[in-house]
């Protein structure tokens, strides 16, 4: 199997090989962009926007600089905010809405797609595994073996608190609630709070932002 063959295979989250020297190459450059990123000490918001974009590999141009540091921070005032250190994988599998938080010492492991929508707070100490491994230990094999990863889909408007780890393959629903400490096995509707390990329903969250609240 050819290395880009190798690469879809992870991004459809099929089995796949992860220490091909294209891959291992690809964590190597993302572990190096957090690095910097995680070490950049009090610099501007246009500084830590272009590291943080380099980590998840977005090209987008960053606005003219303005001469007045208060308004250049308002350029960015709709990027997300990610309090360092922050540790992934790859980066490039990792996208996030407008105005998102996400406090220090996340983890993402992107071996698969992981979204995150708009206004969303995260916790610190938060995880997100999309990676995963065969139960055979035959297949799994070490780092021999292959392994496979599944898409996490956390919507807009959530709340995770700290220490939370997300499970593969997830969906978190919009407007929902996650207790701090808790390990998410299981889809999140909209609108829920959940907590423990596993995670299960607490109660329904009563929001205006809930289009159920208004059929009539």
């Amino acid at each position: 199997m050819g290395s880009a063959e190798n690469k879809r295979r992870m991004a459809r989250g099929e089995l796949y090989h992860s220490f091909t020297p294209e891959l291992v190459a690809e964590r190597a450059r993302c572990k190096h962009a957090c690095a910097r990123y995680n070490s950049a000490g009090d610099v501007s918001r246009r500084k830590l926007t272009e590291l943080f974009r380099d980590i998840i590999q977005d090209k987008t141009p960053l606005p003219p600089q303005l001469f007045a540091s208060e308004e250049d921070d308002a350029l960015f005032e709709n990027d997300p905010w990610i309090e360092p250190p922050v540790a992934m994988d790859y980066g490039y599998n990792l996208r996030l809405g407008k105005n998102v938080f996400i406090n220090f010492n996340s983890v993402f492991l992107d071996t698969c797609l992981i979204t995150i929508g708009s206004r969303t707070l995260v916790g610190p100490n938060v995880s997100f595994y999309s990676a995963t491994h065969p139960l055979d230990p035959a297949l799994r094999n070490g780092t021999q073996g292959p392994e496979l990863g599944h898409e996490i889909h956390v919507g807009e408007d959530c709340w995770i608190g700290g220490n939370v780890c997300i499970l593969p393959g997830l969906i978190i629903g919009k407007g929902s609630v996650v207790g701090a400490g808790s390990v998410v096995t299981k889809n999140v509707p909209d609108f829920t709070v959940v907590a423990g390990n596993p995670a299960r329903f607490i109660r329904k969250v009563v929001t205006d932002l809930d289009p159920t609240l208004h059929v009539q």
